[in-house]
């Protein structure tokens, strides 16, 4: 059991779609607690039976909003989903925790620039006629410049983000 010391991390990420969600989460939960974290996950939350669709959904969007609340950091996983780009989820947790001054860590395993990760033409625009910004980033600005970091794997963004906790104010790498 964690102490009132031990820093909470929320989980952030399409993983709940996985089919081995529930053994997946305790895996992510126990990658935090082995570098002194604890790992908060979507599926921690209790949602009662026999609600309607939109009320689950209700539920599990304010739960998940309680969890971004009451945590100390979010660890992020920002690899596509369903595309190219991460989940729209997790990116609304990543803004979340942003705007509520919790510090991020992503991972994702492809970190080239999204220039070279997203095919376009001579100009720089894509297949749909849209610009594919070249900030030299491997995500969009707005991810990219409000992480405190990023790591390629899950195990190494754990370990990365309890040392980034663990460090007092003004030491930043």
């Amino acid at each position: 059991m964690p102490s009132l010391s031990t820093p909470r991390i929320y989980l952030a990420g399409f993983d709940v779609f996985r089919a081995d969600a529930i053994e997946h989460g305790r895996y992510l939960k126990s990658l935090c607690e082995a570098h002194g974290l604890e790992g908060l996950y979507p599926f921690d939350n209790e949602v009662e039976q026999g609600l309607s669709p939109h009320d689950t959904a209700r539920r599990i969007c304010h739960a998940n909003i309680d969890m971004i609340k009451r945590c100390d950091a979010v660890l992020a996983n920002l690899n596509p989903f369903r595309g190219i780009e991460p989940d729209s989820g997790t990116a609304f947790e990543v803004g979340m925790a942003v705007a509520l001054g919790k510090p991020v860590w992503a991972y994702f395993e492809d970190a080239r620039p999204l220039r070279e990760q997203i095919e376009h033409d001579a100009k720089g625009f894509d297949a749909q006629g849209y610009q594919v910004e070249d900030f030299q980033l491997p995500k969009n600005l707005m991810l990219a410049c409000t992480w405190v970091g990023f790591s390629g794997t899950v195990e190494a963004a754990v370990e990365a983000l309890a040392g980034h906790l663990k460090r007092p104010p003004g030491n930043a790498i």
